[in-house]
């Protein structure tokens, strides 16, 4: 492995690496209490060397930042922030949790960061109720800002109620490449927020600025949310943030997908969310290469309420998870990240573009970041027989909505694939080649199944057993040239 360093590789020194002896010895000692999560465990390992991760929110963390969230920094309450605890006894927390801010700030160019959320919810949570707490004249809301529900009435409460319902959050759609976090009725931000959305050009996919000023103008929301999960583009920041001071809007952006793309300096300028926005939301798992959890970044006026995130919506911080993102923060502050970052880019590109060669529809007709969208609907199957028939040949994607989807969001008509993972395992173009030549050869060799009565089904598949043993063999080869965490036998 290339980016995903400290493990001694195949061939090297017949001494065990101070990581291999680690991860066997805590398994060693996990197994006397519970043998079967010692073994779900190992086995965990086991799956993930031996198919090809593709899933582009998931990474591989590095030795270093996954045994700093195993030790006794779990043990400790922390409630509050540095020099401002509500326990005794956070001296170590207060040094951690401040050496992971002023890494994340430095690192962003943020004039202030918030290390403390569990998730991306969280962090975007934190994110609203600043944003709300600032923009909205309550004085209720006021005090929910600050952490203090103790007095407020059933009144109070019913003022709330009203006062947020009347707010609107504009976001992306979910079938343009938005997150169910940007404003969706099932999620908790869609019932803080009345929601309205901005969409991708029906031709095209890719985002009409004009089109969202448009909407802007019509809708007048408090919020301006950019930011995606499934769109294969760069966003113009600058754009948005001149239609957000335009109708008066607070604009905030979830990098959760391309934080490590910023990070790394892959996205600069107008591409750069952190120069433009007034509140950055991330996780820290996914391009960035952490442990899972989020964080906050924000301009001054922000940082105060940002920082209540502990009690209003975070609950107690995890020290542990803390110190693990201190250590990634450390990681991609150094040189070879930006080579990392640079590296997942060029993979998505070439990935993008072998698949359209070979006859696979790429939505938007390429990307510009870490993720490729495929639209399976011309080899007549849906997204989700897409994925399991992938997932038996080792490959592992996961289905999603394209623009416009027909299909629903559990079925979709799309695949969503990701470089971050391989581009770890050191993978460069000539194994995204082949890995778009095997993915073509499965999608080619599938066809829909039928139900007990004989009609086209949308969930099962048929695959030629000669085409998925050949995909297997091809898969296998390929992480046998690059193996995950080696020297690494728990």
């Amino acid at each position: 492995m290339k980016a995903v360093d400290g493990a001694t590789a195949p061939g090297g020194p017949a001494t065990a690496s101070p990581e291999a002896i680690a991860f066997g010895a805590a398994l060693v000692v996990v197994a006397r209490v519970s043998p079967e999560v010692a073994s779900s465990i190992r086995q965990e390992l086991m799956d993930q060397r031996s198919n090809l991760k593709l899933i582009a929110s998931e990474n591989f963390a590095s030795p270093a930042v996954l045994l700093a969230m195993g030790n006794w920094l779990s043990d400790k309450y922390a409630e509050g922030s540095p020099g401002h605890r509500f326990y005794a006894g956070c001296d170590n927390v207060d040094a951690i949790e401040s050496r992971a801010s002023d890494l994340a700030k430095a690192l962003f160019g943020a004039a202030h960061a918030y290390v403390q959320p569990h998730s991306g919810i969280d962090a975007n949570l934190v994110a609203f109720w600043a944003v709300l707490t600032h923009r909205v004249e309550a004085p209720e809301l006021a005090r929910l800002g600050a952490g203090d529900v103790r007095d407020l009435s059933d009144a109070d409460w019913e003022v709330l109620r009203r006062t947020l319902g009347s707010q609107k959050m504009m976001g992306m759609a979910l079938d343009a490449g938005g997150h169910l976090t940007h404003g969706f009725r099932p999620n908790i931000s869609g019932k803080l927020f009345q929601y309205c959305s901005y969409g991708v050009d029906p031709v095209t996919h890719v985002l009409d600025y004009d089109e969202v000023r448009r909407r802007a103008r019509a809708e007048r929301p408090l919020l301006i949310v950019a930011g995606y999960s499934s769109y294969p583009r760069k966003i113009n920041f600058r754009i948005f943030r001149e239609i957000a001071d335009e109708v008066g809007a607070t604009l905030m952006v979830d990098m959760a997908h391309f934080a490590g793309l910023v990070a790394g300096k892959v996205f600069t300028g107008d591409f750069d969310p952190v120069r433009h926005a007034h509140v950055v939301t991330t996780t820290t798992h996914k391009t960035l290469r952490g442990p899972r959890g989020g964080m906050v970044l924000c301009d001054a006026a922000l940082a105060e309420t940002v920082d209540r995130g502990c009690p209003l919506v975070v609950g107690g911080p995890l020290p542990h998870i803390m110190a693990a993102k201190a250590v990634a923060l450390e990681e991609a502050s150094r040189p070879e990240f930006a080579d990392y970052a640079r590296g997942i880019v060029e993979n998505a590109a070439v990935l993008a573009e072998e698949l359209q060669a070979l006859g696979v529809k790429v939505v938007s007709g390429g990307t510009e970041n870490h993720l490729v969208l495929l639209d399976v609907r011309p080899f007549g199957l849906t997204g989700r027989q897409a994925e399991a028939a992938l997932r038996s040949a080792h490959v592992t994607v996961n289905r999603n909505v394209v623009p416009y989807d027909t299909n629903g969001s559990w079925y979709t008509s799309g695949l969503r694939l990701g470089t971050p993972a391989v581009t770890t395992l050191g993978m460069g173009p000539p194994e995204m080649r082949e890995i778009a030549a095997i993915i073509g050869s499965v999608l080619r060799a599938t066809t829909p199944g039928t139900t007990a009565a004989g009609k086209v089904s949308l969930a099962t598949y048929r695959l030629e057993e000669r085409v998925r043993e050949e995909a297997e063999r091809r898969a296998r080869d390929l992480l046998g040239r690059f193996p995950l965490y080696p020297g690494i036998e728990p």
